[in-house]
């Protein structure tokens, strides 16, 4: 069974197969970096509909600007070619906690396509698979953040207790380490905070493979699920959660100039 160790990021350019098709038991992962790609935002601006177009002018900071339309011309980018549409007729709906999916038109042609988007600093990071949902979640580690207040007010039980029992030096890692196997997995569930991050219980000890370790739904839960660590530049940390069904992971670097072939 393949880990996410075995797993490296590939540029798709250098393929001459081509676009990578997404087969059923597997997952894509694309990396963007925000400050890479800045030269292809004029391109960018150009696939956003009016709607997108309203909510990147909403944004304070030109910065924050930049990373939502680049990151959803991307994503447009993507799913045209998982879907072989034209990215402008991608349509999205959300639903009641406000995960996005396809359109229900899309999704009638999607062939059980599911995606998945997290973005910190200067990383994003887009999901991809037809095993069933997914959620993916990247974290710019940050040294001033009270991790200890954070894990008690989100973390279960269980999950403080083996984060306080780490030796100090590995207790940021620890902490990111659950925080985005956690954010993954709420993800893919689609909830929201209503699913009770207490429910819940992922292991977070540096080394120790990524899983969900315990549900209060029981191990029917637990076994329906695979989380895995994704590698990341210095400084984050991120994270899949994943049907148990899927096998294999690919992960890909998005160009900065768009290309894709």
């Amino acid at each position: 069974m393949q880990t996410s160790e075995d797993a490296t990021w590939q540029d798709v350019r250098q393929d001459p197969t081509g676009f990578p098709p997404l087969e059923l038991k597997s997952a894509h992962v694309w990396r963007l970096e925000v400050s890479a790609t800045l030269g292809w935002l004029r391109s960018a601006d150009q696939m956003l509909n009016a709607e997108e177009r309203i909510r990147a002018d909403r944004f304070h900071f030109e910065q924050d600007r930049s990373r939502f339309a680049l990151c959803r011309a991307a994503l447009r980018l993507l799913l045209g070619r998982y879907l072989a549409a034209d990215p402008g007729s991608i349509r999205f709906q959300y639903e009641e906690h406000g995960k996005p999916r396809l359109s229900d038109d899309n999704r009638r042609s999607s062939g059980s396509l599911e995606f998945n988007v997290s973005h910190s600093g200067d990383l994003a990071l887009m999901a991809f698979g037809r095993s069933g949902p997914l959620g993916v979640d990247v974290e710019r580690l940050r040294g001033e953040i009270e991790m200890q207040a954070l894990a008690e007010r989100f973390f279960s039980p269980q999950e403080v207790a083996e984060l306080n029992a780490l030796p100090p030096a590995e207790r940021a890692v620890g902490f990111f380490n659950c925080w985005t196997r956690k954010e993954a997995y709420v993800k893919a569930r689609g909830q929201g905070l209503s699913l009770g991050l207490d429910s819940f219980a992922v292991t977070l000890r540096p080394g120790v493979a990524p899983a969900l370790a315990w549900s209060r739904q029981g191990s029917g839960e637990t076994s329906s699920w695979r989380l895995w660590d994704l590698p990341t530049p210095a400084g984050y940390r991120a994270s899949l959660a994943s049907p148990a069904e899927v096998q294999a992971l690919r992960l890909f670097s998005f160009a900065p100039d768009g290309r894709l072939s």
